[in-house]
């Protein structure tokens, strides 16, 4: 299978930046698509920036211009440099990819998510 591992969440001030990493390991795989997703508080897991192998990017409406998602194939990675945070940015971030592997054929894994928080 494939295995996520999310690190950057911390506490950060309004108007900080933050920087998310998500590794993929495993053996065997290939990722068609990496993703960022949160759920805040009492309310439903959303998509927050999507990026494909050939770096194809989508983002929520409510961070365009603040969030960059990027993506390095050959370590398996993918980033979401976070700036001008607002408190409305506080969540638990999960790192997606749709992938493949011999044992489950083509489906979305998940990481452990890790918490973001932003307040003075």
């Amino acid at each position: 299978q494939v295995q996520l591992v999310e690190s950057g969440g911390c506490l950060v001030q309004p108007g900080g930046s933050l920087r998310l990493s998500c590794a993929a390991s495993g053996s065997s795989f290939s990722i068609y698509e990496m993703g960022w997703y949160r759920q805040a508080p009492g309310k439903q897991r959303e998509l927050v920036a999507g990026i494909t192998s050939g770096s194809m990017r989508v983002y929520a409406d409510s961070v365009k211009g603040r969030f960059t998602i990027s993506r390095d194939n050959a370590k398996n990675t993918v980033y979401l440099q976070m700036n001008s945070l607002k408190p409305e940015d506080t969540a638990v971030y999960y790192c997606n990819a749709d992938a493949h592997t011999a044992v489950t054929g083509r489906r979305d894994f998940w990481g452990q998510g890790t918490q973001v928080t932003v307040s003075s």
